[in-house]
């Protein structure tokens, strides 16, 4: 797993997948187009119980990542509890954090063609103000131009002096006069203008461009931009996925069988899963459709002894013991004491008993079990993320190329030390959300290199069977790409412990 809340803590991924709508394609911001679907607070402040409007909490989460490193969905959760915003405000300050980070180098782009002593001198509370109002005007159908510009200002009033109030209001009044946005210069490469375009770093593409091609590459860049779904899997130890949506769609939530996972439902503007009873009865978790693959590629069976050796916190582990229908078990390990703690937590909410859970280090696991001792093991490893930035976007920015090779040392040695612990016949799953071929092929063609006692079943799998014709087969594995299915991307190897 990758940084904190990986696959999106209830709240943490409820707040994130608020992000509906209102954001254009690069094309149509060229072009200055406008297509419906955004949503948002349109016109004037309107405040939440504690006098802070939308925007304006926006604005400290944005300068505190700015200036501290702070995760912004983290943040962002803390800042909407203590705003206490409408729904409608709460989902504009998260469509105004979140797309700020994410269109932020094309932002910056427009903007130093506007503001003549240059960003980098200006204080970072106006910086982050401009960023995110032009945001607004690039990018948000439902908020009028004029509106953002206003409000912009009386931010900059409240904060600053009437210099940078009239600083402010000439820099967007002159965006606003100049038509659309960016202007892109013609003697720009095309890695130099997809980067620009769709807001990476130009290394993210040009690493893309050679692993998967550049139309691919591109795809990949555009559907990071997209808001990502909420998506929610069924505790089939207590209900179906048809008895459930059925319930959901009669209650009137706009839900749809997942394409991707037969666990998974796909909901929009349902709120905050995590506070309905369907959460707290444990009939279903919040998940990724992409993460909910995991556990169908270890394919535990009721009775079998299972490792998960970096676990928290918890979906797959609880996926797992749902697909063994709570028979058998599962040692869910994960290094930090408090992490382990939230497996047990899901664990007692979905009413399975067959988890336990400890703390440790992954690379020890060994001095604690007997070798060939697990049918099944997951090895879900540390990675660098990059298939989640649609729902991190903090990732394009604080991400570095060399951050890949780093860590592929450390998913090396830990993948040899899970594989001393299969069993003659038994299975180790080997994925990580990320997808960087140093992490990911590269990692498991060495692995299979230097064990002649393990080969890859995952291109005669019923996973690959059923998915093979719409993701990449990368390595001795299978990559899921993020417009493959509008989901995070997802790298999954399943490889077999031969008999002797």
């Amino acid at each position: 797993m990758s940084g904190p809340n990986r696959q999106g803590t209830p709240s943490g991924g409820n707040n994130l997948n608020s992000r509906v709508g209102g954001e254009r394609s690069g094309k149509a911001a060229l072009k200055g187009g406008r297509p419906g679907g955004g949503r948002g607070s349109a016109g004037g402040t309107r405040t939440g119980a504690k006098g802070v409007s939308a925007r304006e909490t926006a604005l400290d989460v944005l300068v505190r990542v700015q200036q501290e490193g702070a995760y912004s969905n983290l943040l962002l959760n803390t800042s909407l509890q203590k705003a206490a915003l409408s729904r409608e405000d709460a989902g504009l300050a998260t469509e105004l954090v979140y797309g700020t980070i994410s269109r932020l180098n094309t932002l910056e782009y427009v903007l130093k063609g506007f503001v003549s002593k240059g960003l980098d001198k200006l204080q970072p509370w106006v910086r982050s103000l401009l960023s995110l109002s032009l945001y607004q005007i690039m990018y948000l159908d439902r908020i009028p131009p004029h509106a953002a510009v206003n409000e912009a200002v009386n931010l900059a009033k409240r904060r600053g002096h009437q210099g940078i109030s009239g600083m402010v209001n000439g820099v967007l009044r002159s965006v606003l006069r100049a038509g659309p946005l960016p202007v892109i210069p013609q003697e720009m490469s095309w890695e130099e203008r997809t980067a620009l375009l769709h807001s990476h770093p130009l290394w993210m593409v040009e690493r893309w461009r050679d692993e998967f091609g550049a139309d691919t590459a591109e795809a990949v860049c555009k559907a990071n931009n997209e808001p990502p779904a909420v998506s929610v899997r069924v505790n089939t130890t207590m209900t179906s996925r048809d008895r459930l949506l059925d319930e959901m769609l009669s209650q009137g939530v706009n839900a749809r069988p997942s394409e991707l996972s037969p666990y998974g439902i796909v909901v929009r503007g349902a709120g905050n899963l995590a506070l309905s009873s369907w959460y707290r009865d444990g009939l279903l978790s919040i998940q990724d459709e992409s993460s909910m693959l995991v556990a169908e590629a270890v394919n535990p069976l009721p009775g079998m002894k299972v490792l998960d050796c970096c676990a928290a916190p918890g979906g797959k582990t609880t996926h797992m013991g749902e697909l063994m229908k709570d028979q058998g078990s599962i040692f869910a390990n994960d290094l930090h004491p408090h992490k382990a703690a939230l497996i047990s937590d899901q664990a007692r909410r979905l009413g399975l008993e067959c988890i336990g859970t400890g703390s440790g280090d992954a690379l020890e696991l060994g001095e604690k079990f007997s070798p060939a001792s697990f049918d099944r093991i997951l090895l879900d490893a540390p990675c660098s993320g990059l298939g989640v930035i649609r729902r991190k976007p903090d990732l394009k920015w604080t991400k570095q190329p060399e951050d890949a090779a780093a860590i592929a040392k450390l998913q090396s040695e830990l993948l040899d030390s899970a594989a001393a612990l299969v069993k003659p016949g038994g299975v180790l799953v080997y994925s990580t959300c990320t997808l960087d071929r140093m992490e990911n092929g590269d990692i498991v063609n060495s692995f299979l290199e230097r064990n002649e006692g393990f080969g890859s079943v995952t291109f005669s799998s019923p996973l690959w069977n059923r998915l093979g014709n719409n993701v990449l087969a990368r390595g001795q594995g299978m990559q899921i790409l993020p417009q493959h299915y509008g989901s995070d991307g997802f790298y999954i190897a399943i490889l077999e412990r031969l008999r002797q």
